[in-house]
């Protein structure tokens, strides 16, 4: 006796083909919907120019004359007291040796005391 056709059980590779043609459709639809949305934001608010902390703490170890050591790039330690300091350069003030101008950019790290 033979089965009509609705009554057969459909082959297995083409039950894979129907679920990759699918696949595609769904796939197809989201790129479609993430193409329509607007670009995502990067990073949200951006990060202020510049917090004005360094500008603080110097200007607290001027007024309080703290004595402080500096470590330049080329691992020279010099130690004294910050008389004044710009936007590129800070004076050392130091006792029996001659007071130094230093470039920011030749600073590793400052430590007080």
């Amino acid at each position: 006796m033979i089965a009509s056709r609705s009554a057969r059980k459909p082959c297995p590779h083409r039950l894979q083909n129907a679920s990759k043609i699918k696949a595609k459709a769904v796939i197809s639809q989201r790129v479609k919907e993430t193409s329509q949305l607007p670009p995502p934001k990067v990073g949200g608010t951006k990060a202020p120019e510049q917090t004005f902390e360094e500008i603080k703490y110097l200007k607290r170890l001027i007024d309080n004359h703290t004595p402080i050591r500096i470590k330049l790039s080329n691992n020279e330690e010099v130690q004294g007291v910050l008389e004044y300091y710009d936007k590129r350069f800070m004076r050392l003030t130091r006792d029996g040796e001659p007071n130094l101008f230093i470039f920011k950019h030749d600073i590793k790290y400052i430590v007080e005391g």
